[in-house]
C-alpha cells in the first residue's frame, strides 16, 4: 500500500515542481524581457517581484478556501491559475499584461507552497513524513532545475524565444490539473469536517498498519480542544507564540539571499563578464546542485533531525556568501571561482533550510490551525522575498554585487541563533504528540535541541 502513498505523495509534490518553475523561469527570461518592454532598473525588479505580490496574497488567503474545501481541491484551483501564468507570460502583448499573469502565478505558487506540505503532512505516517513533505521541496528544486534548461535549451535555438521559456510550463500545468482527480481528500481535512468514515478509508490506504480509531480520536482530541480554524486563536496565547516563530522561520529563509540566486543568477554572472549562453549554463549547474543536495537533505532530515541540518546550512553558508562578496568588492571575478562559491552555498542551502523549512511549518502548527498558521509562515517567505527582489537590481546598481551579499552573510549567521532558542526538534514525532509538546508545556518552544530531554527522546 506504500505505493499509494509514494502517488499521492508525488502528485500534490506536483504543485511544488510548477511553484519551482514559475521561480526560475524568470532566471533566463527576465535579461530580454527587460531588453522587449525597455524596462528600467527598478521597473525590471517590479516585472520580477509582481509574482511575489501575488504569492503573499496566495499565501495568506489560501487557508480559509482550504479548510472550507479541503487541500486536494484547493490544489486544483491553484494548477489552474499556474496554466493561465504560463499562458498569459507567454503572449503578452506588453509590460501590464505580463506583471497580471506574473501575479496570477504568484497566488498560484503561494497557495501551493502552503497546500503541498500540509496535505502531505497529513496523509504521511509519522516516521516517513519529514522525507515526504521533504519531497514537495525536492519538487521545488526540480522544478527550478526544469525551468534553467528549458530556458537554456531554447535560448540556444535562437535569439529572443523568451515567450516559449513561459509557455512550456503550460504542460506540467495542465500535467497536475489532471492528476489531482486521481487522488482522495486529506484524512485529517476530512476528520475536521465529520466525513469519519472517507477518513477512515484514506487512513487503511496511505498507512495499512496504523490504528485507525486511536489516530481518529486523537485527530478529534487535537480538533475539540479549539474553536476549529479560529482565526483569532492565531494571536492568542499559547498560538501567537507559534505564529511569531513561524513569521521568522520565512523571514531568515529569505534572508540568505536563495530567491535572488533564483532569480538574477544569470544577470549576475552577466555582470562578471561571461556570455549569455555561458551565464544560462551556469546556472543550469547551481540548478542541479540545488537539487542534488536537496536529495541529500531529503535522506538525512529523518536520520539526524531537522535543526541539525539547519545548524550544518548556519556554519557552512556563510563560509562561501562571505568568499563570493569578497570576490566583487575586491574586484576578483575573473575565472569560475563566482560559480564555485555560489555552488558551494546553494549545498549548503538545500541540505539545511532548502529540506527542511516547509516540513518545520507544515509540523508545527495544530491541526485546527494548520492551514491557517502555515500561510502566515509563508507569507513571511514571500513578503521578505517580494522586498529583497524588487530592491535587488536597484541595490546593485547603487551599491554593487559584494555589499549586497554581505547583508545575506549576516542574514545566514543571524539564523543560527534564531534556530538554537526558538525551534524544538521534531523527527520520529506525529503531528499530535508535536502539539501536546508545543503546546502543553510553555518551555518547550525554546528548548534547544541539546536538552536532556529532546535527547533522550531521540534515543
Amino acid at each position: 500500500m506504500k505505493r499509494y502513498l509514494y502517488f499521492v505523495t508525488f502528485v500534490a509534490a506536483l504543485g511544488g515542481l510548477m511553484f519551482g518553475f514559475e521561480t526560475g523561469v524568470i532566471n533566463g527570461t527576465i535579461y530580454y524581457v527587460a531588453q522587449h518592454f525597455n524596462l528600467s532598473a527598478a521597473m525590471k525588479g517590479f516585472a520580477v517581484s509582481a509574482a511575489l505580490v501575488g504569492c503573499m496574497v496566495g499565501a495568506l488567503g489560501i487557508g480559509g478556501p482550504s479548510d472550507k474545501y479541503g487541500r486536494r481541491d484547493m490544489l486544483k484551483v491553484m494548477a489552474i491559475f499556474f496554466l493561465l501564468s504560463m499562458i498569459g507570460t507567454g503572449l503578452a502583448p506588453n509590460i501590464w499584461v505580463f506583471i497580471v499573469a506574473r501575479f496570477i502565478g504568484g497566488i498560484a505558487v503561494g497557495g501551493a507552497s502552503v497546500l503541498s506540505p500540509v496535505y502531505i503532512s497529513e496523509v504521511s505516517p509519522p516516521n516517513l513524513r519529514g522525507r515526504l513533505v521533504a519531497t514537495s521541496q525536492f519538487a521545488i528544486v526540480a522544478g527550478i532545475l526544469v525551468a534553467f534548461f528549458s530556458n537554456y535549451i531554447i535560448d540556444s535555438m535562437g535569439d529572443n524565444n523568451w515567450r516559449w521559456m513561459f509557455l512550456a510550463g503550460a504542460i506540467p500545468s495542465a500535467i497536475f490539473f489532471c492528476l489531482l482527480f486521481l487522488i482522495k481528500r486529506s484524512p485529517r481535512w476530512l476528520v475536521k469536517v465529520g466525513k469519519i468514515e472517507e477518513a477512515e478509508e484514506v487512513i487503511k490506504k496511505v498507512n495499512p498498519n496504523a490504528n485507525v480509531n486511536e489516530l481518529i480520536d486523537s485527530i478529534k482530541d487535537s480538533l475539540d480542544k479549539e474553536a476549529e480554524g479560529s482565526e483569532i486563536a492565531l494571536f492568542r496565547k499559547p498560538y501567537f507564540k507559534l505564529v511569531l516563530i513561524g513569521f521568522a522561520v520565512g523571514m531568515f529563509n529569505q534572508l540568505a539571499g536563495i530567491n535572488v540566486i533564483m532569480y538574477y543568477s544569470s544577470d549576475i554572472f552577466r555582470t562578471a563578464g561571461f556570455s549569455g549562453e555561458l551565464a544560462m549554463w551556469q546556472s543550469v549547474l547551481i540548478g542541479i546542485t540545488n537539487l542534488s543536495f536537496t536529495v541529500v537533505g531529503m535522506s538525512l532530515i529523518d536520520k539526524f533531525g531537522r535543526k541539525f541540518l539547519l545548524y550544518t546550512g548556519a556554519i557552512g553558508m556563510p563560509v562561501f556568501l562571505g568568499l563570493f562578496s569578497w570576490s566583487y568588492i575586491s574586484g576578483h571575478t575573473q575565472g569560475y571561482s563566482l560559480l564555485f562559491y555560489l555552488i558551494g552555498y546553494i549545498a549548503f542551502f538545500a541540505i539545511s533550510q532548502g529540506a527542511v523549512i516547509w516540513v518545520i511549518l507544515s509540523e508545527m502548527f495544530p491541526t485546527s490551525i494548520r492551514a491557517r498558521g502555515m500561510a502566515i509562515g509563508s507569507f513571511s517567505h514571500w513578503f521578505f522575498n517580494f522586498f529583497i527582489s524588487l530592491l535587488f537590481p536597484v541595490a546593485v546598481e547603487k551599491f554593487g554585487v559584494g555589499w549586497v551579499f554581505l547583508f545575506f552573510f549576516a542574514g545566514t549567521l543571524l539564523s543560527m541563533i534564531f534556530y538554537k532558542f526558538a525551534l524544538i526538534e521534531t523527527k520520529g514525532k506525529s503531528l499530535e504528540e508535536i502539539e501536546k509538546l508545543v503546546l502543553g508545556h510553555k518551555e518547550a518552544i525554546i528548548i534547544p535541541l541539546e536538552s536532556k530531554e529532546n535527547i533522550a527522546s531521540n534515543i
